[in-house]
């Protein structure tokens, strides 16, 4: 059995949420072809809440994620943000939840023209603010967030992998957005990239209250900042609950799945 990995669980900030699931996913189901992805997934979020995703590759992790900022909708189920009933939005009044919640796709989708300054205060220009001063200062402040304010003026490709990562979430705090949803923050990174990375995520939830969903397979990141953990396996959550029932669960897929062993033998 692998080493078991040290746990330094943070506590989940105070619920700001006025009585109400800050995200709530209700029945979820979503078919692509004949392949049937999500099979009635339940899911609830607090606000300042840390949740981490796992499962196998290929699950529907990301496409769990890409229903609560209404880039895919469900065939069957509900999805709420903060009360509102997301999947029937019009994508015209997507807006304001997508203010409210952003997402760090793998990559952190940089624009390779524009520099990190740009690239950070684009979410701004988007939403129709032109006061220079105010865009400068708070450009600044997502940087200094993210310990970038030096880098400000170099380019996307002049960044590593860790630092373009860390330019993806301070434009996606920029906007004062209230979750942020993280597609393997940490995959393609060194165990030190990926140490930053898990870092300013629990940085994020402890100096603003920022409620955190997590797609990852870094198990080491899940013990490090997780409140909840959420595995998807074959289109439902086979598990949920605290990185310590994780650790001490007697389902043998789970076990195998966090252990990282096959059942393939010979």
């Amino acid at each position: 059995m692998a080493e078991p990995i040290p746990s330094t669980t943070p506590t989940p900030a105070a619920n700001n949420g006025g009585g109400h699931a800050f995200i709530e996913l209700q029945g979820v189901y979503k078919r692509f072809g004949k392949q049937e992805v999500l099979r009635g997934v339940n899911l609830t979020l607090q606000h300042g809440e840390t949740l981490c995703i796992i499962g196998p590759s290929g699950e529907g992790k990301t496409v769990l994620m890409k229903h609560i900022i209404g880039l895919i909708k469900p065939d069957k189920g509900e999805v709420y943000v903060d009360g509102v009933h997301v999947n029937r939005l019009k994508e015209r009044e997507m807006a304001p939840i997508r203010q409210k919640v952003s997402m760090l796709f793998q990559g952190a989708a940089l624009f390779d023209n524009l520099t990190v300054e740009q690239n950070v205060a684009f979410p701004l220009l988007e939403h129709g603010v032109r006061d220079r001063k105010e865009i400068d200062r708070r450009v600044r402040e997502a940087l200094q967030a993210v310990d970038l304010d030096e880098h400000r003026n170099k380019f996307p490709t002049a960044l590593s992998g860790g630092m373009r990562k860390r330019t993806g979430i301070a434009r996606a705090i920029i906007d004062h957005s209230e979750c942020i949803l993280y597609d393997e923050p940490n995959s393609g990174l060194d165990p030190i990239g990926s140490d930053v990375i898990d870092q300013m995520i629990l940085r994020m939830q402890r100096r603003y209250n920022i409620t955190s969903i997590i797609v990852t397979h870094d198990m080491r990141s899940v013990f490090k900042i997780a409140n909840r953990v959420a595995m998807l396996y074959r289109g439902e959550i086979r598990f949920l609950g605290t990185p310590e029932e994780l650790r001490n669960s007697d389902d043998p897929i789970v076990q195998d799945f966090i252990n990282g062993r096959s059942d393939i033998t010979g």
